[in-house]
């Protein structure tokens, strides 16, 4: 099989030969996880699971799972997200669908669930409702929602196409009755004195002259609405943290996913705020400062 889609040999493609092939070619495209990616690309073409190809390494594959794996295996050589070709990204406890205009959920994201859960069990009020700002393809709105104690979750996001998304994934989720997807700019949306236990974001943070150093499927594939933010990656940020203390409730939880670095200047805007007490910031799995908590006072 060549890189055009042609066969390089009559002889018949099983799925390990398959992921072989693939694995290297993806690797000489610059995929680091070439051989992962190549696995979940056949699954998904198969319809089985990634771990289910181990026990069909000698099966042949037919033509029609041939010609439905060449251009999704072109679509990755080229760098585009794994996710946007699947069209799916698990988050937590769910299957989140995903799409080109929507970021792609991060596994470190799912730290501001935790954390948001342990504060629940603990000092939350009866019934808290929460606040997603940007919330993109609603992973933290929906996970939410689906766990733990919160019990209605109002999120809100810019970008049309990341609200429809998350309006797909909350009705999959069955959490209509659960979560107000709303259009606007982070607090534009909200009713007047409409106040909540837990303000929670994912914002932009990328700083622009950062855009070189970003890899190609971030760069080139998802969207810049919900990557940059003003030349330092703080633009939003700053805004955030002056208009929460209008929507936090006294005692309430904001927590925010903050860009490499920018964890103790967001604590310190925190603090010349005069509105907030007990601001920390802890690390996400690979130990860096990746969030900034505080509570209202």
């Amino acid at each position: 099989m060549s890189a055009n889609g042609a066969d390089s040999s009559k002889e018949s493609w099983t799925v390990l030969r398959m992921i072989l092939w693939s694995a290297d070619y993806l690797a000489d495209k610059g995929v680091s996880s070439s051989r992962l990616d190549a696995e979940h690309l056949l699954a998904h073409v198969v319809g089985v699971g990634r771990l289910q190809l181990y026990l069909e390494f000698e099966r042949p594959l037919s033509r029609y799972e041939l010609d439905g794996f060449r251009p999704l295996l072109k679509r990755r050589a080229a760098r585009e997200p794994l996710q946007y070709i699947i069209g799916r990204q698990p988050f937590r406890e769910l299957d989140l669908e995903v799409c080109p205009g929507v970021l792609i959920p991060r596994p470190e994201t799912e730290v501001l669930v935790d954390v948001i859960h342990e504060w629940t069990e603990v000092a939350a009020p009866v019934n808290p409702v929460a606040l997603d700002i940007g919330t993109g393809s609603g992973a933290i709105a929906l996970s939410l929602a689906h766990e733990g104690y919160i019990t209605h979750v109002t999120a809100t996001d810019i970008m049309e196409v990341a609200l429809e998304v998350a309006r797909r994934n909350r009705d999959a989720a069955e959490l209509v009755d659960k979560v107000d997807l709303r259009w606007g700019s982070l607090f534009e949306p909200l009713l007047e004195g409409e106040r909540f236990d837990v303000i929670v974001s994912n914002p932009p943070y990328v700083a622009e002259a950062d855009e070189v150093m970003l890899e190609p499927e971030v760069r080139h594939w998802e969207p810049r609405e919900a990557l940059f933010a003003g030349p330092d990656g703080l633009d939003v940020i700053r805004r955030m943290v002056g208009e929460a203390r209008d929507h936090l409730k006294a005692g309430g939880l904001l927590a925010l996913e903050v860009g490499s670095g920018h964890a103790p200047y967001v604590a310190s805007l925190l603090e010349g705020v005069g509105h907030y007490e007990e601001i920390r910031v802890l690390r996400d799995y690979a130990g860096r400062e990746r969030f900034v908590l505080a509570h209202g006072v």
